[in-house]
């Protein structure tokens, strides 16, 4: 832990990943931590933080429900600052976490401040509500970004997301079978959880190299 962050990875990688949780589960949940471990193997600096309504139930105990996520942009901003880091830094992070991320990147991105976005399991619609698409602002977005997200996944299925209008910036890894932390069903799709965090990891790795290689 470093100040209000979690940070694993080598502290000499070239890349640095600000991830943000998800709705419900905190910054060092068994999914935020699977994705940043993975991630750190492949090389990356993995930084971890919580908004405040989630550092709060820490202290309180009460499980608050999470604010708009419109409202935890300057969060999310202040987190980038604070984090300063040396060198390529790469935003986004789980579910809600990389919704978040996406509504600061073009900004981040316009001055130099980040230089890609990566959502692991985006929240395209709530669960069993697939007509309040969260997805307006993806139609213009102007920084490279990575989506990797499991075709079952309740907040988006890859036959969903396919008729969508999202900007050509977007890029989507599709994991078969994953669910909304990228787990299959090993006896229906052959791959296990583990198979697909690595095929996510080596999927970033490329991607990242060709944001610094543009």
């Amino acid at each position: 832990m470093s100040g209000k962050f979690l940070i694993i990875g080598p502290v000499d990688a070239q890349t640095t990943i600000l991830l943000a949780h998800g709705a419900g589960g905190a910054m060092d949940s068994k999914s935020m931590t699977a994705v940043s471990a993975a991630l750190a193997a492949a090389g990356f600096r993995v930084a971890r933080f919580e908004f405040a309504y989630m550092a709060g139930r820490r202290v309180s105990g009460a499980r608050t429900p999470p604010p708009r996520a419109d409202t935890l942009i300057p969060e999310y901003l202040a987190a980038v600052m604070e984090l300063a880091a040396d060198g390529p830094l790469v935003i986004g992070g789980k579910s809600m976490g990389g919704r978040v991320a996406s509504m600061v990147a073009d900004e981040l991105h316009d001055r130099g401040a980040a230089a890609g976005l990566l959502c692991i399991g985006y929240p395209f619609h709530p669960p069993a509500k697939p007509a309040q698409l969260r997805t307006a602002h993806l139609l213009e977005l102007r920084t490279p970004t990575l989506i990797c997200q499991g075709t079952r996944d309740e907040f988006g299925t890859k036959n969903e997301v396919e008729s969508y209008r999202l900007s050509a910036q977007i890029d989507i890894l599709w994991l078969e079978d994953g669910d909304h932390d990228l787990a299959p069903r090993k006896k229906i799709s052959g791959f296990s959880e583990a198979d697909h965090l690595a095929t996510m990891a080596v999927h970033v790795k490329a991607w990242a190299k060709d944001l610094l290689r543009a």
